[in-house]
């Protein structure tokens, strides 16, 4: 017999006005297999999303897989607690632009938009979750962005972004990559957007769903090759600039 487990229940029976917890805890790691997930309506027609952590109602500090079907749009809104994300596939458009896949998007806290999608697209979506000084917009066409070398042979990095203690990157590992151990001051979030990922706990596929809690160990490889979405440094909340560094161990 399958089994559901009860996560699943709580996303596809709890209605979107009452207070969800999915996920929620900060200090637990969690993995999610994201292509497992079912999809949920949103209030808008069209527009769906898989659920992979969720703290609130409908306005929540959130993470998903958001699919927009060909001609659907979203209703013009502010975003209280700033949006970052990706696009996965397709194309997504507001009125200040279009963002093809490999596009990566952030809008800061009390930004406004109506976004639409006039082919489709899907995209990997955080809400609620920026410091509320981080006031800069941002747009990195991946596809053109420049490489960095990263700290061991065979790993390639392109920042994207980086606020007081957050920092978010592109990561490319070449086939056979070892990084060295390392702890998580401030946490670890990945998405794996192409091959797989591993560590000493398991081996991640293209969209697996990755959080490691603040003061976690763990020594990254890749035996095929991968390349993966990192954030550091925001858990369980992003530092501002003038805050000391000796906060993220509390």
């Amino acid at each position: 017999r399958s089994f559901t487990p009860p996560e699943i229940y709580l996303e596809l029976f709890t209605p979107s006005y009452l207070p969800m917890q999915l996920l929620a805890d900060l200090n637990e790691r969690a993995v999610v297999a994201t292509h497992d997930l079912a999809w949920s309506d949103s209030p808008m027609a069209g527009v769906e999303r898989r659920m992979i952590e969720r703290d609130g109602a409908e306005v929540a500090r959130a993470t998903s897989i958001v699919r927009y079907a060909p001609d659907s749009h979203f209703s013009a809104h502010t975003h209280g607690g700033g949006e970052e994300f990706f696009v996965l596939d397709g194309t997504f458009s507001d009125e200040h632009g279009d963002y093809p896949a490999g596009t990566y998007v952030r809008n800061p806290v009390g930004s406004t938009h109506t976004p639409f999608s006039q082919d489709g697209c899907t995209i990997l979506v955080k809400l609620w979750q920026m410091h509320p000084d981080d006031q800069q917009r941002v747009v990195v066409d991946t596809r053109t962005a420049a490489w960095f070398p990263g700290l061991v042979d065979g790993l390639e990095v392109m920042p994207l972004h980086n606020f007081g203690s957050e920092n978010v990157a592109l990561v490319r590992w070449a086939p056979g990559t070892q990084f060295q151990p390392h702890q998580h001051w401030g946490g670890e979030e990945i998405f794996v957007l192409d091959g797989v990922f591993e560590d000493e706990f398991g081996a991640y596929p293209q969209g697996t769903w990755l959080r490691n809690p603040t003061g976690s160990r763990h020594t990254p490889f890749s035996q095929a090759g991968t390349l993966i979405y990192v954030k550091t440094g925001h858990l369980p909340a992003t530092l501002s600039p003038t805050s000391t560094p000796a906060a993220l161990s509390r």
